[in-house]
């Protein structure tokens, strides 16, 4: 059953990642997964690391290896804002597995309730999840 398309933009601090008409949009928030359809109400909402997936129809989708950020739903159409995004095939899992590691270690040094501690158990999930999907795990 096909379903109305609408527009959707990544954008990442590095600028355009992707643009183009959907016909869903399934990530996650912090709050847990949501699939997004044209015409939803508006939403704004924070994103954890994840495969994001966009639907151009019901069989077809393009995978991006989601960090955290923002989701804005409005106006029939969504724009994602993220730390990164990258295709699975862009991922290298040799480097991601380096990155975990120092996130990791980060994570031991770093004081109790600090930034630093913080910063690096967020980069320590963002690691993961990119690890996981670079390895076809989504």
């Amino acid at each position: 059953m096909a379903h109305e398309k609408f527009p959707v933009e990544i954008l990442s601090p590095e600028g355009a990642v992707w643009s183009g008409e959907v016909e869903l949009l399934s990530t996650r928030t912090t709050t847990g997964s949501i699939g997004i359809l044209a015409n939803h109400t508006p939403l704004l909402a924070m994103l954890d690391p994840t495969e994001l997936r966009l639907y151009e129809s019901e069989n077809d989708y393009i995978k991006f290896a989601q960090a955290e950020g923002y989701l804005q739903v409005g106006g029939n159409r969504a724009l994602i804002l993220v730390e990164q995004a990258h295709p699975p095939e862009e991922l290298d899992a040799g480097d991601l597995r380096e990155k975990l590691q120092r996130a990791e270690s980060e994570i031991e040094s770093a004081d109790e309730d600090s930034e630093q501690g913080r910063m690096a158990a967020r980069d320590k999930d963002r690691w993961e999840t990119f690890l996981r999907i670079a390895e076809g795990g989504g």
